[in-house]
């Protein structure tokens, strides 16, 4: 109920990602005999939502949300950023995962930016999340892990560039409208670390879960929360001048914002003295 509750209430202009996680994450926890780990890969440009979801999804399952012992992010420039380094990579990675897996069945691994992993390092997480209902002793079956990429953005954008033009709204976009497309697009994105991964090949992804660019409006919507979250009154005037100063695409239509909302924060800090 919490997770249908905060993405209902924080997150904007993602309705298809709203139905999906928690259809998705409720269904798994409350199978009692899951036959593999649950795999999401969310996907779609900077700033519409993906870190946020990952960090909702765990504050509903973990008392202390990301800090929990039980979740762990990997960040694939800050943690394997060296090419030449992949063979260690790959045994550290195997390591942590089965370690802490066996410690505890529920863990949560969330791996953030996807598209910039070495393929071969994401084929080495192949092993946990398939059909196995022990490997080496342990069973994976309760295990969480998200996927998150800028992989697949512009086939997201052309599909509601598409809706638009032809007069409908986003809410209208279905999964149907987008999944194949989408995943097809990852797994041959020669720029994209699930270049040819046998994770997509195999169909060890659960869900590809497209974040759709977001509008003006819901530009606004979030610095209306930034600024209530600091415990300011909102002034509508702040919130249509910060909105105003995002940069919009395609250039003739301006209808999305190139970073999503990912600057309000830092633009707030100028209007007010914190």
């Amino acid at each position: 109920a919490a997770l249908q509750e905060n993405l209902d209430k924080k997150l904007f202009g993602q309705h298809l990602v709203s139905k999906v996680v928690v259809k998705a994450v409720r269904g798994f926890l409350n199978n009692t005999n899951a036959k593999k780990p649950l795999a999401l890969s969310l996907h779609g440009w900077t700033g519409t939502g993906k870190n946020f979801v990952s960090k909702i999804v765990a504050e509903s399952i973990y008392k202390r949300g990301l800090q929990s012992k039980y979740v762990h992010q990997f960040v694939a420039t800050l943690h394997f950023p060296h090419a030449h380094s992949i063979n260690l990579y790959k045994d550290q990675l195997q390591s942590w995962i089965r370690g802490n897996v066996s410690i505890c069945p529920r863990s949560l691994f969330i791996f953030d930016e996807m598209d910039k992993m070495h393929a071969g390092l994401i084929d080495s997480i192949k092993p946990f999340l398939d059909y196995y209902e022990l490997l080496d002793g342990v069973s994976y079956r309760q295990a969480i892990f998200i996927f998150l990429s800028n992989a697949g953005a512009e086939k997201i954008t052309e599909v509601a560039l598409d809706f638009w033009r032809n007069g409908r709204t986003r809410e209208d976009i279905q999964l149907t409208d987008i999944q194949n497309a989408l995943s097809v697009s990852v797994f041959n994105n020669k720029n994209s670390g699930f270049w040819h991964s046998t994770l997509i090949d195999r169909n060890l992804i659960d869900y590809f879960i497209p974040f759709l660019p977001l509008e003006y409006k819901h530009v606004k919507m979030c610095v209306r929360v930034e600024i209530e979250s600091r415990g300011f009154t909102v002034d509508e005037d702040i919130v249509s001048r910060i909105a105003d100063e995002m940069t919009y695409f395609p250039r003739e239509e301006r209808i999305y914002s190139d970073k999503g909302c990912k600057t309000v924060d830092a633009k707030l800090d100028y209007y007010y003295d914190f």
